[in-house]
């Protein structure tokens, strides 16, 4: 079997959550903290209520380094929003985390297990019936899938091979930044995603370069590919990309790495 660090049932998840951590600034055993004794490292995703739009969708990486990165998009608006980047800080009791963006604001977050809690301008949790939805979940991970270089071997049915000194297609799924990045044969491409319950998967917009190549067919139906599947299947060191129960539209083949 597989041994994978998977991401809980979304259904009771945040109901979970809420029960672990009641207090917003805790009192700990200082050995014992969210900074010292969770996996925080890695990308939260989640929407939060906003005045006047139909939500901020939020996410953010937190690195081991004390960066971190922070895409917001405002939903039902024609901005498409912002991304930055700065650094955070923990507070004296290992518990919370705030983030300072380049232009000196800040915004301060509770970390519990697998979540982040959006405190407000006081730095106290949100209370009331909109509670839940100021929390960021982590994304799941499963390292027989991510941070590995897999190359393509089959597509849409139809086995690809690559002459000698023609670039591959590649594709691989970078765990803490929560980005996937490669080359489809013929231009370097990236997409956000996210590791759901199941196997399941969901690629974002895919952005690649523009150069022409002799096999634009490939690249062409690679880049389609990625944004169709919402699931996929390993075994015996084979990645198949799949669309609901439908046979596979990609498959590729791990890259051993000394």
């Amino acid at each position: 079997m597989r041994e994978k660090k998977k991401e809980k049932e979304r259904v009771d998840m945040k109901e979970e959550i809420s029960k672990e951590v009641e207090d917003t600034n805790p009192s700990l055993d200082m050995g014992h903290n969210s900074k010292s004794t969770l996996d925080w490292q890695g990308t939260y995703q989640g929407t939060i209520p906003c005045a006047d739009c139909e939500g901020i969708k939020t996410s953010i990486t937190l690195f081991e380094s004390g960066k971190y990165t922070r895409t917001l998009t405002y939903l039902g608006k024609q901005d498409r929003g912002i991304t930055d980047n700065g650094d955070f800080t923990w507070n004296d009791t290992g518990a919370i985390v705030t983030l300072t963006a380049n232009n000196g604001s800040e915004q301060a977050y509770q970390v519990g297990e697998d979540v982040l809690f959006h405190l407000d301008r006081q730095g106290h949790r949100i209370s009331g019936n909109l509670a839940e939805n100021y929390q960021l979940l982590k994304n799941a991970t499963d390292l027989d899938l991510e941070d590995k270089k897999w190359v393509l071997i089959e597509l849409m049915g139809e086995a690809v091979t690559f002459a000698e000194g023609s670039k591959e297609a590649t594709i691989t799924f970078h765990s803490q930044l929560a980005r996937v990045t490669g080359n489809n044969g013929c231009n370097v491409f990236t997409a956000a995603y996210e590791l759901k319950p199941h196997d399941r998967i969901a690629l974002g917009h895919i952005a690649a370069t523009l150069m022409a190549c002799q096999n634009m067919e490939l690249a062409t139906t690679f880049n389609e590919v990625l944004e169709k599947v919402d699931n996929y299947t390993l075994a015996d060191g084979v990645l198949s990309l799949n669309k609901a129960r439908m046979a596979p539209m990609a498959r590729f083949q791990l890259v051993e790495t000394e």
